[in-house]
């Protein structure tokens, strides 16, 4: 009679008996899926090799420029500089996606574009996941020239669905100072043409760092922008990028905007760090913002050294921004200001919310700037609430109007120097807000009083918290608005406090 020990060794047998017959089908079923493999060493490669395993690499970009197809990968050698551009296209999908990676042992392998259009360029194709590269695209210095790291475009192609970017490394683009339809960066994705609707499906950004590039760090755009609420925007409809997600991205040093996105619904952008915005640009930028685009959603995000005396703002509602939300953000030393509030000419920005959000020495000296500022065309249900604004400046106005209205203004701190700062507004709503070394007397139910912070200088989300004694604990209003908690993670209690510091 079998023992316990000799079943359990007849039973492993028999099982391993099983999976040999098995297996091998299984396996090769997975290699058919799996696609070809090619690898690129520029260093000791050789193009008149087949590319299908490194010993047998292919030398230059140009004989690894080609389309690829479901479940193929593309792999560049750790530790090589390769020089020129990457041209792909090809169809995968999220099933069997197209990938461009790195193999062996170092640092990621290195493309310099030279000057080309893109480092590395996907255009007209889907299904793409690209990992691992280090790309940078350094030219002759150009007013002209658009440039990228990474670009991403489909041109009247229909709907281009599931893309990965992750791990990629972009820097040294000195690109023109375009945004759109044509934009310079470092990663982009841009919808061109006029003939077939076009627009984006599933783009994940993630985990990537982009530094010194002209002239936007990472960003969306598209030529299909016309809708009711951007009327003389461009195309025959509205086109919007749909399931993009751009998270735990660091942009440093960008000439432009930090991270914007144009022509989207439905995005989040979270837990991005932006460091060095509108550093060389002409024109208007911000930090991180959305043009003609809904139900955009900014969270855990840190925007810093904006420069400039246009906007150079960490947040942004502009020309065509309905049900967009910003909260738990983290922005500070920015020479715009912490929040602008922009409707284009003609467009609709329509309830859009900022709340649990926390500015520490934002602000401009330029009118009609300030820590927040409110301009251009009117926006309509626009929610400003349980935040925190502090500058150390004295004189800095902490709220400005230069005409539009729209804005209501509940249960935020508004913290000044002791050299006291002003409200240059005389239109917006204010209800139930604490100020101190600031008054604003359009608030009939305001609380005027030190609202007794854990540090007396700020300089940190932290040193907003409140004190025991603070007259901003249990003062403030509660929001239905299916928010529990605070920006450091304390349930919101009834009533709130005012402010962004929700802790007892």
């Amino acid at each position: 009679m079998p023992t316990q020990l000799t079943k359990r060794i007849l039973a492993v047998a028999t099982a391993a008996t099983f999976l040999a017959g098995v297996l091998p089908a299984a396996a090769a079923a997975a290699d058919a899926r799996a696609g070809a493999v090619y690898h690129v060493d520029c260093a000791g490669g050789s193009d008149t090799a087949d590319g299908t395993s490194p010993a047998r690499a292919w030398r230059s970009l140009a004989k690894a420029s080609r389309s690829y197809g479901p479940g193929d990968r593309l792999l560049l050698k750790r530790g090589v500089t390769c020089t020129g551009s990457l041209a792909l296209s090809g169809e995968g999908s999220a099933a069997e996606p197209i990938r461009l990676d790195a193999y062996g042992r170092g640092a990621k392998p290195h493309i310099e574009g030279a000057g080309a259009r893109a480092a590395v360029h996907v255009a007209n194709g889907q299904g793409w996941e690209i990992r691992n590269l280090d790309l940078s695209n350094t030219g002759a210095p150009t007013t002209t020239d658009r440039r990228a790291g990474l670009l991403v475009s489909l041109e009247d192609y229909g709907i281009g669905r599931h893309y990965v970017v992750e791990g990629v490394d972009v820097h040294d683009v000195n690109g023109s100072d375009h945004k759109d339809p044509n934009p310079s960066g470092g990663i982009l994705f841009a919808v061109w043409g006029a003939q077939q609707p076009t627009r984006f499906d599933g783009v994940r950004i993630t985990g990537n760092t982009v530094r010194h590039v002209d002239r936007t760090g990472i960003g969306t755009s598209s030529t299909w922008g016309r809708r009711a609420e951007h009327p003389n925007g461009p195309g025959a409809s509205w086109e919007p990028v749909t399931g993009l997600r751009i998270a735990r991205n660091e942009v440093h040093d960008a000439g432009g905007d930090g991270i914007v996105v144009q022509t989207a619904k439905g995005a989040r952008v979270e837990h991005n760090y932006v460091n060095g915005f509108n550093r060389r640009s002409a024109g208007y930028n911000a930090g991180i913002w959305a043009w003609n685009s809904d139900d955009v959603l900014y969270q855990y995000n840190e925007v810093t050294g904006g420069l400039g005396h246009r906007d150079s703002m960490a947040f942004d509602f502009d020309g065509g921004n309905n049900g967009n939300v910003y909260q738990y953000n983290y922005s500070h030393h920015n020479d715009g200001g912490a929040l602008l509030v922009c409707n284009g000419a003609g467009m609709t920005t329509n309830g859009n919310v900022f709340r649990h959000n926390i500015s520490v020495d934002d602000g401009s000296p330029n009118y009609p700037y300030g820590v927040v500022s409110i301009v251009c065309a009117a926006t309509t249900n626009t929610e400003v609430y349980s935040n925190t604004f502090v500058t150390d400046e004295p004189g800095q106005a902490m709220v400005v109007s230069n005409g539009p209205d729209g804005v209501t203004f509940r249960n935020n701190i508004f913290a000044a120097a002791p050299g006291g700062s002003s409200f240059k507004d005389d239109r917006s709503r204010y209800e139930g807000n604490l100020y101190w070394n600031t008054e604003q007397a359009r608030d009939a139910s305001a609380v005027v009083a030190d609202p007794l912070f854990t540090a007396a200088d700020p300089g940190a989300p932290r040193d907003v918290r409140l004190r025991p004694g603070s007259p901003a604990l249990g003062t403030g209003m509660s929001f239905d608005d299916g928010v529990r908690v605070d920006f450091f993670g304390n349930r919101i209690p009834d009533p709130a406090n005012n402010g962004a510091y929700q802790g007892s």
